[in-house]
């Protein structure tokens, strides 16, 4: 069930960005605006920037803004309705459910409700068995406790005790109001096969080990035997339910989330120990895939608090080969990758307990890795004296920086791979060149099955093209697209920003704007919608000025203009005051500011029409076809006559 608009209204006119950004990092003082360091990267320097006048926040390190709502959101990793929940909280706002949901949707959230409430109810009851009973504390706490795990920890992770019991849970959840169904359809209890009267629990005779979402709610349990019966499995784990899908969830992610923001880097481990133990030992920031292969979802809720990675592995050479395929996912999800092996025999929950914290602090930063260097180390014994496996381990490298997304730091991996493999960088390049070719072949066919672009890519066209088309051309010129896309973004930041200012007595920008662009359409989606919200809001008597924009429950919209709106410097008023030192500011000649904006726009339109009319005379030429050149020819002639008209209106010689 979704909530009301009338609570959504509350708080967003209740929330201070101020208070709400002080609860997290302390502001200070500087000109109009606060500032302090960004919680959502590293830095030394303050570049995080909150604007009371405003009500929005813009980091010009990273990037990040919005407005209190989406701090929220993102500080915390959690969705819309649940920040709006945390700030009526936080401002003792009455939360009002919507009433027009569908009968559907309101049994989908009574559901989801039901089984966050059971498992509550079950992670206090394990937590309880463990605390209080004799076979808890005789099993389940001596386990723990050998482990060196102490109090604030087991209550920290909420870890507990299933009992050795058929029906210890499905009993006392009955007594205490919970339904069979919600008990079955969240995996806490099981139906015997052919007896559907018989129901007994899925955890029992097990430590437990509780999984939280990003909010801290208990979502499902793993649960270890401690014996060694070699009929049942070592480790169990809920099942998929409406709250919990293990391809989205990583564990401990919860308590490490606000460490890897701090630390700028993600530990990766696989199991529930592993992130028990690093805690023990004072690193925070890390996480267990729970010995699953690690998925996209996974990889991206990671970077929604960092691009750094380290993988830890156990010292096991054939099990780390196995499990490559997890650091060229990472890389594909953008993240940089550092990896540490520890030594044979050991994982990071042994050798932490074998060495202590320090120690063990001192081993990760001491021995992580870059993933190059890690994965040519694994194969270079094996490959020392064997040609066939050397260029095999070649392939290995290249594929794994083949996935990397960003074409810069693709080159310096490029260069970094060929100096360790002690090869020429060329034919490094060449391989590289042959994957990335390969791949964009197979996206373009499956594409085309598809019904993607008719169009091959470019080196469909130019098969010998170098391997600098897949780096950035620094020096190219920007393209008539860019350029125009870059005008139309310069018209909606005058229009959202000035558009009730006057610049004649009776005309406003936003009137003369409208009236000069009647026969323009905006090319790129975000500025067309702003564009089209702004002539509906005030067919609708609102004035839509930035805050209007920034208070619309869509973050595409709110972020693209609290980036137009943001400065990162400041005038300062002294210069005027006590200096006497007068500069232009944009707002002071709005009439020639808009002009110019307009004709400008006016002119990035003419140059793609003109771009587009020369590539039409060219296929005319090359299909024989004299009519149609002959045509397109007078239309180019009229387009440059236009052309030149606004370049002499604006004092400029040339377009571009």
């Amino acid at each position: 069930m979704s909530l009301s608009n009338i609570t959504t209204e509350k708080v967003k006119d209740r929330a201070d960005i101020e208070e709400v950004v002080n609860d997290y990092v302390p502001l200070k003082k500087k000109g109009q605006n606060l500032w302090a360091c960004c919680p959502f990267h590293n830095e030394k320097s303050p570049s995080f920037s909150v604007s009371p006048a405003k009500q929005i926040y813009k980091c010009f390190g990273c990037g990040a803004s919005g407005d209190a709502i989406q701090f929220v959101m993102e500080v915390e990793g959690i969705g819309f309705n649940e920040a709006i929940r945390q700030l009526a909280q936080k401002y003792g706002i009455e939360i009002e459910e919507e009433r027009a949901a569908t009968p559907e949707e309101v049994q989908a959230y009574n559901e989801k409700e039901s089984l966050y409430i059971a498992h509550s109810f079950a992670r206090d009851l394990f937590s309880k068995n463990l605390q209080e009973t004799d076979e808890g504390k005789s099993i389940g706490l001596s386990y723990f406790k050998e482990r060196g795990f102490n109090h604030s920890t087991i209550e920290k992770f909420d870890l507990g005790y299933a009992m050795d019991s058929w029906d210890n849970l499905h009993k006392t959840a009955l007594k205490a109001g919970h339904t069979e169904d919600i008990l079955l359809k969240g995996g806490l209890i099981l139906q015997k096969e052919g007896d559907p009267s018989r129901k007994y629990d899925r955890f029992r005779g097990r430590v437990v080990f509780t999984i939280h979402n990003l909010a801290g709610k208990p979502i499902g349990f793993g649960a270890r035997i401690l014996t060694n019966d070699k009929k049942q499995p070592k480790y169990i784990n809920s099942p998929e339910t409406a709250i919990y899908h293990k391809s989205d969830v990583l564990y401990g992610m919860y308590q490490a989330k606000q460490s890897i923001r701090n630390e700028d880097n993600c530990y990766l481990v696989e199991g529930y120990t592993d992130v028990i133990s690093m805690h023990l030992s004072g690193i925070q920031n890390v996480v267990a895939s729970s010995g699953t292969s690690l998925t996209e979802n996974q990889i991206k809720l990671i970077k929604r608090f960092t691009d750094n990675v380290t993988v830890l592995y156990d010292g096991d050479a054939a099990g780390i080969k196995a499990s490559l395929r997890g650091i060229d996912m990472l890389l594909e999800g953008g993240l940089n990758v550092k990896a540490v092996v520890f030594p044979d025999g050991d994982d990071p929950d042994s050798y932490s307990r074998k060495v202590g914290s320090e120690a063990f602090q001192q081993y990760l930063n001491e021995h992580a890795r870059d993933f190059i260097a890690f994965k040519i180390d694994l194969y270079k014994e094996e490959s020392a004296h064997d040609p066939i496996k050397r260029a095999d381990t070649v392939r290995q490298v290249v594929q794994s920086v083949a996935k990397i997304p960003d074409p810069i730091i693709r080159s310096v991996y490029v260069k970094e791979s060929a100096r360790l493999l002690q090869m020429e960088e060329e034919i490094v390049l060449a391989e590289l060149n042959k994957i990335l070719l390969k791949g964009q072949k197979e996206a373009y066919f499956k594409g085309k099955e598809q019904g993607g672009p008719a169009e091959p890519p470019m080196d469909f066209m130019a098969p010998d093209t170098p391997f600098e088309t897949f780096l950035p051309e620094e020096k190219a010129k920007i393209s008539i697209s860019d350029s125009l896309t870059l005008q139309e973004r310069e018209m909606i930041r005058l229009l959202v920003s000035y558009g009730f200012e006057k610049i004649t007595e009776d005309l406003h920008v936003c009137e003369y704007l409208f009236e000069e662009t009647a026969d323009l359409e905006f090319e790129t989606p975000i500025y067309r919608k702003i564009f089209v919200e702004y002539k509906r809001a005030l067919k609708k008597g609102v004035l839509p000025n930035p805050d209007y924009f920034i208070k619309l429950d869509d973050g595409e919209v709110k972020t693209e203009v609290i980036n137009m709106i943001s400065q990162r410097h400041e005038m300062s008023e002294n210069w005027q005051q006590k200096h006497m030192i007068y500069t232009n500011r944009e707002g002071d000649n709005l009439p020639k500011t808009t002009f110019n904006e307009i004709h400008r726009l006016k002119r990035r339109v003419l140059e793609k029409m003109v771009d587009e009319t020369i590539q039409k005379i060219k296929i005319a030429e090359e299909q024989g076809n004299i009519d149609e050149v002959s045509d397109f020819q007078m239309v180019l002639m009229a387009l440059n006559d236009s052309l030149r008209e606004i370049n002499k209106q604006l004092g400029t010689v040339k377009s571009r």
